[in-house]
């Protein structure tokens, strides 16, 4: 086994200033173990993990030494490679919250067949949601040949199924329309896929984005319209549902100065175009509110019980799985080394809609 830890950090005040930290690896407490970090997903969710940090708190996860640094959460495989833990063997592969590392320490408890939560004390406050750490064995969804899938798409099409479903659970707020932007991001994408797959009656999907990604979200295939950013004054006014993924304060005020009172609600969910966030000041319409996906989750996993929850779940993974191929090409990353360099591509929105990347440290 590899005697060194290697980590990705990123500077909190300047998301755009990274550096690769290596160290001993820690010595364990009695009830911790050593995880080696297989492979993650790398996305533009990462990207709004630094952004909302103090915010949601994500910087939490995974302290470091200096304050000044980071280490941006991300999802992916890791296996058990050493501590004495009953119920955690060693080479058990796990599917979780990781940070951009070659390694990580955790503290099971609520150990059982399924997995197991980290109780590690700076971790005790922070959502449940990122804390639980799957056994690959055990869940009847995995299949060792979706790994890249669910590295890539799983945090993001949780949060894709829940909007959805929190939209539909209040009846879409009585609109008519819900108003999508940066429609090319996986997880708007993931939202309109649920959608357009709803039961009964459903609104009309539009989908906000920059002129060179129309081709690409109109061959989706899931929403009803397409329109650019620019031609946000040509919409109908109808009630409408705006599910904001890129943050944009310029497009979030464009729409609502349009629509205004035809807004029914105004819902925060991403940062992808995070350089040009902010309040966007007195808006008129409904005030936005921020989407936390873990509150849904709760919700739901109270109201149908955790086996109802991972039911309609699975079912719509299943749906996802069966047009992923078609629909993302996997760009491997090998080493941390070069992870910076494509970090700074997802920062800068460069990356094509298609892509998806996949790190082995």
């Amino acid at each position: 086994m590899n005697d060194t830890v290697e980590c990705v950090e990123v500077m909190r005040a300047d998301l755009r200033v990274t550096r690769l930290v290596g160290d001993d690896l820690p010595d364990l407490e009695p009830g911790q173990l050593l995880l080696r970090v297989d492979r993650f997903g790398l996305t533009a969710n990462n990207v709004t993990y630094g952004v909302a940090g103090d915010m949601i708190g994500y910087w939490r996860f995974f302290p470091t030494a200096d304050p000044a640094w980071g280490r941006l959460p991300v999802w992916g495989f890791a296996e058990v490679v050493a501590g004495d833990v009953d119920g955690c063997p060693l080479g058990t592969r796990l599917f979780g919250y990781l940070p951009m590392a070659s390694h990580l320490v955790v503290e099971p408890g609520h150990v059982g067949p399924t997995g197991f939560t980290d109780r590690s004390a700076h971790r005790a406050d922070l959502p449940g949601t990122y804390n639980r750490y799957r056994r690959t064995d055990s869940d009847p969804a995995y299949r060792p040949d979706t790994e890249e899938q669910q590295a890539i798409f799983v945090p993001l099409f949780v949060t894709s199924f829940v909007l959805d479903d929190y939209l539909a659970d209040r009846a879409d707020f009585g609109a008519e329309r819900v108003l999508v932007s940066s429609a090319s991001s996986k997880t708007a994408a993931g939202m309109a896929l649920c959608t357009s797959r709803r039961d009964g009656d459903r609104p009309v999907l539009v989908g906000l984005t920059s002129p060179g990604n129309v081709e690409f979200v109109e061959q989706l295939g899931w929403y009803d319209q397409v329109v650019t950013y620019d031609e946000v004054d040509s919409l109908e006014a109808v009630p409408t549902v705006f599910v904001d993924i890129a943050g944009d304060a310029a497009v979030r005020a464009a729409v609502h100065r349009h629509l205004g009172d035809q807004l029914r609600a105004s819902l925060t969910v991403g940062m992808t175009h995070w350089e040009a966030g902010g309040g966007g000041g007195d808006l008129p319409g409904p005030a936005p509110e921020f989407f936390f996906a873990p509150t849904q989750i709760e919700k739901r996993i109270a109201d149908w019980g955790p086996a109802g929850y991972q039911e309609r779940f699975g079912a719509a993974w299943e749906a996802l799985l069966e047009v992923a191929d078609g629909w993302i090409d996997v760009v491997p990353i090998d080493g941390l080394a070069a992870v910076p360099a494509h970090y700074a591509r997802l920062l800068d929105g460069s990356v094509r809609p298609e892509h998806a990347f996949i790190v082995t440290p």
